[in-house]
């Protein structure tokens, strides 16, 4: 070991660490895992692979059950937590008063674009709704009685709540319930059931939530800086990098066809001066329908690259 990256290591140690917590296991861990790598972090796991130590960064990681994710924030346990936002916003329902060491209950800083759900109100399918207030006198089984509960007072409606923890969508089929309150993704097991959605309470996916962190310039540092590598990683997930050839009088439009492109590099092609190569970032997905409406103008040689880093 050389004596550079011992006095690396002596730093990382004396450093104040920032603790992230993700879902140990479930639908958010590997694409929560994957992100985190994607921001150049290193991981050493412990034997009994709850806790990881950073290797590169003085930043370590907890992987715990995601409904843990909000108390130990609150509890300043953790510093961060990736959880989706009907964990998040069930937690803050049920303990509204609950806040952390400084008095401030966690703070969403980002959307992570992934483990996107709904959590909807479903019915038999041949059951009757227009409206909120049919719910009134009706049995509702859910593993979110927070923010069911927040829903029925907001809409003034008096229903009769049944905690499941799993399995709520059987609840109506087994008769001790009249509809539910439960995550939908496809729609698919709802279907299955003979339920259809009839309310979405929330539009919900995995996000970046944080304790309060002032008075703790070190930690809030670490923090800013991998925000920053966060969002250039969040940027280029579907950003492409276009390059065609193309007629002069033709650069416009295909400004207009390539979605949220920037300003592009005009470079002469040999031998004529009537097409150019153009070279383009465009920070949305580029599908084949811009890539057909590109040809019908007459470009061609059009390739389109993934972007793996970009710091803007």
């Amino acid at each position: 070991m050389t004596a550079t990256t011992q006095n690396q290591q002596s730093a990382m140690l004396e450093s104040p660490r920032l603790k992230i917590a993700i879902q140990k296991s479930g639908r958010l861990t590997e694409k929560s895992l994957d992100l985190l790598e994607r921001c150049g972090l290193s991981f050493a796991r412990s034997k009994d692979e709850l806790f990881c130590y950073g290797r590169n960064m003085p930043v370590d990681l907890l992987l715990v059950r995601d409904d843990d994710i909000p108390g130990f924030l609150a509890e300043g346990i953790c510093d961060v937590g990736l959880v989706g936002d009907n964990v998040a916003l069930e937690r803050a329902c049920q303990q509204p008063q609950e806040a952390g060491q400084s008095g401030a209950t966690p703070q969403r800083i980002r959307g992570l674009g992934y483990g996107k759900c709904r959590l909807s109100i479903a019915l038999p399918a041949q059951a009757a709704y227009a409206q909120p207030a049919d719910l009134n006198g009706k049995t509702l089984a859910t593993s979110y009685p927070g923010l069911l509960r927040e829903f029925l007072q907001r809409h003034r409606v008096s229903a009769r709540l049944v905690y499941l923890s799993g399995s709520v969508e059987i609840a109506p089929r087994l008769g001790t319930a009249d509809g539910i309150c439960d995550l939908v993704s496809s729609g698919a097991t709802l279907a299955a059931n003979r339920l259809r959605e009839v309310e979405t309470l929330l539009e919900s996916e995995a996000a970046l939530y944080q304790r309060d962190l002032s008075g703790e310039g070190p930690k809030q540092a670490l923090l800013d800086r991998l925000l920053q590598r966060l969002d250039s990683v969040l940027k280029v997930s579907e950003s492409k990098y276009v390059m065609l050839h193309a007629p002069v009088e033709k650069l416009q439009a295909i400004g207009d066809i390539l979605p949220a492109a920037e300003s592009p590099t005009i470079l002469p092609l040999a031998g004529t001066d009537q097409r150019v190569a153009v070279h383009t970032l465009c920070r949305e997905n580029v599908l084949w329908e811009h890539l057909e409406q590109l040809k019908a103008i007459g470009a061609t040689a059009i390739l389109v690259f993934p972007v793996e880093k970009m710091l803007a």
